[in-house]
């Protein structure tokens, strides 16, 4: 079986540029938040990449190249492509799309976000400080054109409303500063980074 290193570079150049205009207009990057009784911490944190589309064909082919995730169809027609496994989000997707670039200034700036979310959740077990990092990390993710969420930051730090934490700064141990995360997408983030074999627990 090919590593992932060998994997991404076997990509040509012209199917990675498609898919990756492909997902600019039709994909994104997203963060869920559950309440988990049994957790310790109470929360369960779900991230995914997904891609919706009512052509299968396209979306079958995105599966075969990236060689996960899978797909799924809702009622009214409309076929999803879905990653949810942190390790194949860090070893593939984000990988493929540090080599092969979005175009547009808010897909780059929510995959630095979210980019950053899986290196968090892939530091070590999740904790009270690395979850309260990636809560205010989602909180700036995919902000805007009618976001709903079941779960939002204010759930989880109880006491203050989300609108209170949104005209907050970011604490400063999360890691993430808006002025660097705007710069690292507009330009593309080019540097790559190494991704750990460092599991992700939510124990």
């Amino acid at each position: 079986m090919q590593n992932h290193e060998q994997w991404l570079k076997a990509i040509p150049p012209d199917v990675g540029n498609y898919i990756a205009g492909f997902v600019d207009g039709e994909g994104s990057f997203n963060v869920s938040l559950r309440r988990r009784e049994d957790h310790r911490l109470g929360w369960d944190v779900d991230p995914s990449f997904n891609v919706s589309q009512r052509d299968r064909v396209i979306l079958a082919f995105l599966k075969k190249v990236f060689g996960c995730g899978t797909l799924r169809m809702r009622r009214d027609g409309v076929v999803y492509f879905e990653v949810r496994n942190t390790s194949m989000i860090a070893e593939r997707v984000i990988p493929f799309f540090e080599r092969f670039h979005f175009r547009s200034a808010a897909k780059k700036r929510n995959f630095a976000i979210f980019k950053r979310i899986i290196q968090t959740l892939r530091s070590g077990p999740l904790s009270k400080e690395s979850l309260e990092k990636v809560v205010w990390m989602r909180e700036v993710l995919n902000e805007g054109h009618g976001r709903k969420r079941k779960y939002e930051a204010h759930h989880v730090f109880a006491g203050k409303s989300s609108e209170t934490l949104r005209r907050t700064q970011l604490p400063p141990n999360t890691g993430v500063e808006e002025n660097e995360m705007i710069k690292s997408d507009l330009t593309g983030d080019r540097e790559p980074r190494t991704q750990s074999g460092i599991r992700h627990s939510a124990n």
